[in-house]
């Protein structure tokens, strides 16, 4: 079987949240939205989860959202994992530093595993939620939440326009994202039942673009791709980055817009108890009908 490519320095994506870590809180309202839209979830989902897993917990957003809710009372044990173990600090929950790539977990132990906004990161999407998938019981739930392909597009343009306009050439300075649409396709493949998947897209304006900068390094969001240029972006090309994004986004005030797509999607591990999709031509009323309409034909003849 033919290995996924590396997109991303994994090593690197660590170190750069080790950085970030003392002062995440600071730029941590993409987590706590993420996380908050995780648990408004849950609370629809009238069942218990014995042992649950926050894959890429960072400073704790999912465990602080929970203690809020009654969907608390329907997790007895909630372990936390970060990629770096500085972002989980000293908490007083379990916590365990784990790589999404290479989770520590046995077949059929988890009955619940969410992740907010790490997921995005893996070389490879799929195998991870393969693993996830092979970590929860049948019929366990997948509740997870990545940055979708319209994240940070203003940035991207501009990035690329100005190394394009100064040197010799553009190289990819920020990291591509999944498509939303092709999401729920995503768990599909990982083996997952009855795939769901939304948008929810976010626009976060600022007084300046270096805030918006500003704000990524702090959240440990900025480019680890293995493919990136070697070269430091010089002062001369982000300046003209920066005056590129406010001739081209600055709205009426002066602030500038940073867009993030938030993709959600929902999960579950396959179980003989659920709902299956009827096969073609089963269905015991016609379309129309059930929509009290007249059924008009095409004028189209079937194939002999």
């Amino acid at each position: 079987m033919t290995a996924s490519p590396l997109l991303f320095d994994r090593a690197l994506h660590r170190a750069r949240l080790d950085r970030a870590a003392p002062g995440y809180a600071a730029a941590d309202f993409l987590k706590a939205r993420a996380a908050q839209d995780v648990v408004m979830r849950l609370e629809t989902i009238l069942r218990r989860f014995p042992v649950a897993v926050d894959l890429g917990a960072r400073n704790g957003h999912f465990f602080k959202a929970l203690e809020d809710s009654d969907a608390r009372a329907n997790i007895d044990t909630l372990i936390e994992t970060d990629l770096s173990a500085r972002m989980l600090g000293d908490r007083a929950t379990p916590r365990v530093a784990a790589d999404e790539e290479r989770l520590p977990f046995g077949d059929a132990t988890l009955d619940l595993v969410v992740s907010t906004l790490s997921l995005h990161w893996t070389n490879d999407l799929v195998g991870a939620l393969i693993q996830i998938r092979r970590a929860l019981r049948p019929d366990g739930l997948f509740l997870g939440a990545i940055f979708g392909g319209a994240t940070l597009t203003e940035l991207r343009q501009c990035l690329l326009a100005a190394e394009a306009e100064l040197s010799d050439g553009a190289s990819m300075r920020v990291s591509p994202f999944a498509d939303a649409i092709d999401a729920a396709g995503l768990l599909q493949r990982a083996g997952f039942a009855l795939p769901v998947a939304d948008v929810d897209r976010v626009k976060v304006r600022y007084a300046h673009p270096i805030k918006l900068l500003q704000d990524l390094r702090a959240m440990g969001e900025t480019s680890v791709l293995l493919d990136r240029s070697r070269k430091p972006l010089g002062r001369k090309v982000l300046f003209r980055a920066m005056e590129l994004y406010v001739e081209r986004f600055a709205e009426a005030d002066g602030r500038v817009p940073a867009t993030f797509e938030i993709v959600s999607v929902t999960g579950w591990a396959p179980h003989d108890s659920q709902q299956k999709p009827l096969r073609p031509g089963s269905a015991k009323m016609r379309l129309a009908d059930a929509l009290g309409v007249k059924e008009e034909s095409t004028g189209e003849k079937p194939a002999p």
